[in-house]
């Protein structure tokens, strides 16, 4: 139970940096495709870890 926590805080700091640098570079198209895959990518681990901790 204490890993799912811990990867539920990852996925949320994962996300949180991704949406934080994708308003910051808004202007340059690339970043924007890296950083919301990121961001994505964040999303999906903390549904997963919230999937987890319920089931």
């Amino acid at each position: 139970m204490i890993l799912k926590i811990i990867g539920l805080i990852i996925g949320a700091l994962i996300s949180g940096a991704g949406i934080y640098y994708l308003i910051k570079e808004k202007n340059d198209s690339e970043s924007k495709k890296i950083y919301g895959i990121t961001t994505l990518v964040g999303i999906i681990i903390v549904i997963v870890m919230i999937l987890l901790l319920i089931l």
